[in-house]
């Protein structure tokens, strides 16, 4: 079931393992801020903090730090201002990813650092069996809802959205949909794999200088929540697979114009 209070544990926890890799008071872009959690985390560090997120985001009402509205296109700042462009569980769900890395190409200062937090193959795959425990927690939890409490039309209709509710919540978590902007949720066992992005980020100009899994374990839909401490997560991680993989990147250097043909005599 949906946490925010898990959601904060996880997203602070991968905070603390990017502070070793940004460089002492970064201007750092947050893209896809959420909440805006991991901005406060970081601006309280002393790192200047920019975060943008659409207007539209599941996290709007929910922020704990300025985030700037844009319309996912074009990134309002400045060319070269900023030394990190960092983001977290954002780039599976850019429609254009073309343009959004030639964006943050853009906003980049000479020699500057990307850092992004993608899940992986192994999150999608666990995602989609803890589904089915999450439906039963989903039952329980709207079943005294479901039986009648009093007679008369206003509490037939209040049963009806009773229903209605829970078997839209049980059946969602049983029939799960994608999560990412590509594909479906089978072939996101494919495109969330680390293999995808190392060549979506070199065909967009960049190059991997880190690559590894971040080494935590959880699900989307949250099993265990807050009971399950940091310690144990990175434990199964080692069994289970990491939920969640870093890439930190730099500009490729561009390729040197080719040679021009020798001249022939």
């Amino acid at each position: 079931m949906l946490s925010y209070q898990h959601l904060d544990a996880i997203r602070v926890a991968e905070i603390e393992k990017i502070i070793p890799l940004l460089p002492r008071g970064a201007r750092i872009l947050d893209v896809g801020g959420g909440t805006g959690r991991q901005a406060l985390e970081l601006s309280r560090r002393g790192f200047a903090v920019t975060a943008v997120d659409l207007a539209s985001s599941n996290y709007a009402d929910r922020r704990v730090f300025p985030i700037i509205d844009y319309d996912g296109a074009t990134i309002p700042l400045a060319d070269g201002s900023v030394d990190v462009v960092f983001s977290s569980n954002v780039l599976e769900h850019v429609p254009d990813l073309r343009r959004m890395h030639g964006e943050i190409r853009r906003v980049l200062a000479t020699g500057g650092t990307c850092i992004h937090v993608l899940p992986t193959h192994a999150w999608r795959f666990w995602t989609t069996l803890a589904g089915y425990p999450d439906a039963v927690v989903a039952l329980v939890a709207g079943a005294p809802a479901l039986l009648p409490r009093a007679a008369g039309n206003a509490e037939l209709r209040r049963l009806a959205l009773a229903w209605y509710q829970t078997a839209r919540a049980v059946g969602g978590r049983c029939l799960p949909r994608r999560h990412g902007e590509r594909g479906n949720v089978v072939s996101e066992l494919w495109l969330f794999h680390p293999s995808w992005w190392r060549r979506n980020f070199r065909e967009n100009g960049f190059a991997i200088v880190r690559d590894e899994p971040m080494g935590m374990f959880c699900t989307g839909h949250m099993v265990l929540g807050t009971r399950m401490p940091m310690a144990p997560r990175e434990r199964l991680a080692k069994w289970l697979g990491s939920a969640h993989h870093l890439f930190v990147l730099k500009i490729a250097d561009p390729k040197p114009p080719p040679s021009p043909p020798a001249s022939g005599r």
